[in-house]
């Protein structure tokens, strides 16, 4: 079978809201619309692992960027990007296109516009430093799949063709 070889990266709770701290996940399973168009369009999903999850669990509170910018913290931010990176770079030179990363807007670990997530800031600064140019889209703190996602789903459709 021929593979598109296409890819996106994208932050974990786009496919997994369960991991989401309660009372901020914003749909039962995964961001539907968001996945469908990936699907409809052969693009490959990867799915970066939650830092949050890894570090406190299903049953943490809602923290700030503040609260969780700690040494242990960091570090393992850090190993989760340094290895996304070895994988983005296995696919490049593999002939494989990757169309961008996807975060989560005001997300303290996972946002990439404005105010940088922990993760997001580890994981761009090995990308600069690597000469490895991504795009990039944040999911509004306001998505909800159906009418809400229309706006963001033109924006990704745009990212993607």
């Amino acid at each position: 079978m021929e593979r598109s070889k296409r890819i996106i990266f994208v932050s974990h709770c786009v496919l997994n809201q369960n991991s989401v701290v309660y009372p901020l996940a914003r749909a039962e399973g995964a961001y539907k619309d968001i996945v469908m168009e990936l699907i409809n369009n052969d693009i490959g999903i990867h799915q970066l692992p939650c830092p949050e999850y890894r570090y406190l669990g299903l049953k943490r509170e809602p923290m700030s960027k503040e609260q969780y910018d700690n040494e242990d913290f960091r570090k393992i931010n850090n190993e989760i990007a340094r290895d996304a990176v070895t994988v983005i770079r296995e696919y490049l030179s593999n002939s494989y296109e990757i169309l961008g990363l996807i975060g989560i807007n005001e997300s303290p670990t996972c946002s990439i516009n404005g105010n940088k997530g922990i993760l997001m800031e580890e994981l761009t600064d090995i990308l600069d430093k690597a000469n490895i140019r991504l795009n990039y889209i944040d999911v509004p703190t306001d998505y909800h799949d159906g009418e809400k996602s229309k706006e963001f789903i033109e924006e990704l459709k745009s990212l993607i063709k």
